[in-house]
């Protein structure tokens, strides 16, 4: 079963728990069956059908291109990552927003 490293943020829905094995074969059944374990995870994960726009998923080393779509193996292990904003960095004419 894919294991399912869940984010800091996310770890007061979980009691604590860090990582937790998940019968999937799909993105969206790994959310299924971590808001089975853990009721309203799923909601602070996925919005309109969607990940959050404030979250990447990296399935084995890569980022998930797919969505809820994106295949999960066997021995996959899933990390659901905030995402990293941009900031402003000076340009001689004021600031270039990134």
């Amino acid at each position: 079963m894919p294991i399912v490293f869940i984010p800091n943020m996310l770890l007061p829905l979980s009691d604590g728990v860090k990582q937790v094995n998940v019968d999937a074969a799909n993105l969206r059944q790994v959310i299924d069956g971590l808001d089975l374990i853990y009721p309203g995870i799923k909601s602070r994960l996925v919005e309109d059908g969607q990940i959050r726009s404030n979250l990447a998923v990296a399935i084995d080393g890569e980022v998930a291109r797919l969505g809820l779509l994106e295949k999960v193996g066997e021995d996959s292990e899933v990390h659901f990552v905030p995402a990293i904003g941009g900031g402003a960095m000076p340009t001689g004419r004021g600031f270039l927003t990134v």
